[in-house]
């Protein structure tokens, strides 16, 4: 019998664009090796359509909660482990990332911080991680770079004056905010003076307080969406220390918040959300929950979705 000769293609041979649909199926972790493959493989890795969000949600530290300052002990193979996957995502997306997601419970350094900044100059929207370990310097030089910026989710802040006014003088476009932690009136008070166009606000999931919420409502004219699900609502604290847990909004918050576009609120007792935020205190312990839990939003343009 004749020879038949196979008139298959090799892998490497095919068209970029069909090699780039592939790889939009695999995940950073898994890209890394194909990028290795050929120069070809390579080059479809590096197409931009793979790069538009790096979602880094399943990376996390190796931490230990401390008493001292800052509060947190790092391993150090979790420091080289960013690293290492920083740099392979840098170098395959050659500045492409315009959205980017860390783990709420990834601990960076400035350098880690720095290092991403630098090298995706054109981001607009960014998942903070925890702030422990990174200085005000690190954030505010972050923040300089990114120019486009128009979203940011961040844990709450001890003294959150100075990343406003750095956002308000380096990001014109900024929109949208989400705080995870605690909200209180000087969070409201550093927003409303220096982000007094901000359209978005999310904090649910946190411990709020009446004052805190007021002021927004009054102060923030161009708000058009707010989300306050299964957040605890709190009075301003009393002189013995006392607080006073409000379980239902009073006529005053629902007539101010009646002129949003969208409001979003929740404190339902048969809601597993407002369940674990009661019975965590106000400071959600994601790292008891579901590994999704902690990427939820009420407001579509703020969700994460699952990982699939």
């Amino acid at each position: 019998m004749a020879e038949i000769k196979s008139s298959s293609r090799r892998w490497e041979d095919m068209e970029t664009d069909v090699l780039v649909k592939i790889f939009k199926e695999l995940n950073m972790i898994e890209l890394a090796p194909v990028a290795q493959v050929c120069h070809a493989w390579r080059s479809a890795c590096s197409d931009p359509l793979l790069w538009n969000t790096l979602d880094l949600g399943l990376l996390k530290s190796n931490f230990i909660q401390t008493r001292a300052s800052p509060y947190i002990w790092v391993d150090d193979r979790s420091d080289r482990k960013l690293m290492k996957a920083l740099r392979i995502a840098m170098s395959l997306s050659r500045g492409a990332v315009t959205c980017l997601i860390f783990h709420f419970n990834l601990y960076m350094r400035d350098e880690h911080l720095s290092y991403v900044a630098e090298s995706c100059p054109h981001l607009r929207r960014l998942v903070m991680p925890a702030w422990n370990r990174i200085t005000k310097n690190g954030i505010c030089h972050a923040v300089r770079i990114w120019e486009e910026l128009e979203s940011l989710t961040m844990p709450s802040i001890a003294h959150p004056s100075y990343i406003m006014e750095e956002i308000s003088r380096s990001c014109k476009n900024f929109s949208q905010l989400k705080v995870m932690g605690t909200f209180d009136v000087n969070f409201a008070f550093a927003i409303a003076t220096n982000l007094p166009n901000l359209r978005v606000l999310s904090v649910r999931c946190s411990i709020l307080t009446k004052e805190a919420l007021l002021f927004i409502l009054d102060c923030m004219d161009h708000l058009e969406v707010l989300n306050m699900s299964h957040c605890l609502l709190l009075e301003n604290l009393t002189p013995t220390g006392k607080k006073k847990v409000f379980k239902e909004l009073d006529g005053n918050i629902r007539d101010k918040t009646a002129r949003l576009r969208e409001f979003f609120h929740c404190q339902s007792s048969s809601c597993i959300a407002c369940d674990r935020i009661s019975r965590d205190e106000g400071l959600m312990r994601w790292y008891k929950y579901e590994d999704w839990f902690w990427r939820e939003d009420e407001i579509s343009s703020l969700a994460l979705g699952n990982y699939e």
